[in-house]
């Protein structure tokens, strides 16, 4: 499975390309599908995104419950259904869905930012915001990692 580790931002070009970090294009490479997936975030005001790999193990999760309840259709239709897969061209850009991008108020600029087998696409003054809040509440949550040696 992928790992996507640290911040980058780049510009989205006039023809609305991004490049995708170099350290991410090489966690999205699969023999099925090289490119990532991304939809809108259910925590943050960002765009998700993930590999194929990451979505499939989504998509098992959301199979393993009821076939006809509700919880599994209103998670499949907001992941599954939301969802866009987005090829990376040979000089490592994409262009993301012009919908996410407003949702999120990106216009010129975006900051992917790795959080392990996910990453987000952000805004680049809120990210700089969230990471505010997300150092102080780290600060206070230490305690909560177990930690292997």
């Amino acid at each position: 499975m992928a790992l996507f580790l640290s911040a980058f931002t780049n510009k989205i070009d006039a023809k609305g390309r991004v490049s995708v970090p170099p350290q991410f294009r090489a966690s999205l490479v699969n023999p099925e599908f090289s490119g990532m997936i991304v939809y809108e975030s259910f925590t943050n005001d960002c765009i998700e995104g993930c590999d194929i790999e990451r979505i499939r193990k989504l998509s098992e999760s959301i199979d393993k419950l009821d076939q006809f309840s509700e919880e599994r259709d209103s998670l499949a239709a907001a992941l599954l259904g939301a969802s866009v897969q987005l090829t990376i061209d040979a000089d490592g850009r994409v262009i993301l869905p012009e919908s996410m991008l407003k949702k999120v108020k990106i216009k010129s600029t975006v900051t992917f930012v790795g959080k392990g087998s996910i990453f987000e696409i952000w805004q680049p003054e809120k990210f700089e915001e969230h990471m505010v809040k997300a150092k102080k509440g780290a600060k206070e949550k230490l305690n909560l990692l177990k930690v292997v040696r």
